[in-house]
């Protein structure tokens, strides 16, 4: 397990940008994929955007184009820079870690508590 930590969330003006962050704890960050998820009430959790411990990324249609997700193995950080934001983006946002075995096995997966994210204006 490793604990997760998010920052960085805020009120923000319709087309404006904010960056969140996930502080992961433990030696291993590296191994791990991470990924964003959001949830807005009413809704379910969904995905925003994922990206794996090769580097390998993808996200949501709703936010391709807008989003980018990026790590820094060296800080123990996933990030995810949010562009032109809009009012369908107001969520709370979650960091997730998973490592797996290389068969696919999950090994483990933690949540972060998450950061509020209000776009209006």
């Amino acid at each position: 397990q490793v604990s997760l930590v998010e920052s960085g969330g805020g009120l923000v003006q319709p087309g404006g940008s904010l960056r969140l962050s996930c502080v992961g704890s433990g030696h291993f960050f590296n191994r791990y994929d991470m990924a964003w998820y959001r949830q807005s009430p009413g809704n379910q959790r969904e995905l925003v955007a994922a990206i794996s411990s090769g580097g390998n990324t993808n996200y949501a249609d709703s936010v391709k184009g807008r989003f980018t997700i990026s790590r820094d193995n060296t800080k123990n950080t996933v990030y995810l820079q949010m562009n032109s934001v809009t009012r369908e983006d107001t969520a709370v946002y979650v960091c997730n870690a998973e490592e797996r075995e290389t068969s696919g096995s999950l090994v483990f997966r933690s949540w972060g508590q998450g950061t509020q994210v209000t776009v209006s204006s």
